[in-house]
């Protein structure tokens, strides 16, 4: 039997109004943001298509170990960026740890990446080698850029919790980016594929 207390409860939860996650000009920037990238990727595509063998060559060079390893990277840190919200969502301290835990993904990935840079670069593998490799920095150096951005984003979050200085007015920023993250781990997992498993 529910009680009035409880139907009223029922009815406030089920007609709470659904909203985007983050501030609304944020959806915009994401927007223009995979549209460049998309851009991007099919030009790689239409390059691919006219000179399918000089860039499965290419690929070949690329270690899929390095690409594989930041995939699980990113989305560990994606899970710690969504656990670090929800602790900020229900005010639990933990949100001090999953926020560092997010940042530390976040510099290993960069630090990954300019490792393998090195290994690319010692090998005289260039922009200007060939086509392929053009777009392998072009890409990859862009969202190396998004991921040293989004880690910069979670240590200063991380600093306000510590000073204590997050409060509940902070949340949307925190939410805004956490978007952002999730953004850029999905760029990566399309990425991944496209630069270093299709054939």
């Amino acid at each position: 039997i529910m009680t009035e207390s409880t139907t009223t409860a029922a009815t406030t939860k089920t007609s709470a109004p659904r909203r985007l996650a983050g501030v609304e000009g944020l959806w915009v920037f994401i927007g223009v943001d995979m549209t460049f990238f998309l851009l991007l990727f099919l030009s790689f595509m239409v390059g691919r298509r006219d000179a399918t063998e000089e860039y499965e060559t290419a690929r070949r060079v690329l270690n899929p170990t390095f690409g594989g390893v930041n995939t699980l990277i990113l989305l560990t840190s994606s899970w710690c960026v969504v656990m670090a919200v929800r602790a900020a969502r229900d005010k639990r301290p933990e949100v001090s740890r999953w926020l560092p835990a997010a940042a530390y993904c976040g510099v290993v990935f960069a630090a990954l990446k300019v490792v393998e840079y090195a290994s690319k670069i010692s090998d005289g593998l260039t922009p200007a080698t060939n086509d392929f490799f053009m777009y392998y920095f072009v890409l990859t150096g862009f969202h190396l850029m998004h991921v040293v951005a989004g880690t910069v984003m979670l240590l200063v979050f991380w600093n306000m919790t510590r000073r204590n200085t997050l409060s509940s007015n902070h949340f949307l920023a925190l939410e805004s980016g956490a978007v952002f993250w999730h953004m850029v781990d999905m760029l990566w997992i399309i990425l991944f594929p496209l630069l270093y498993l299709m054939r």
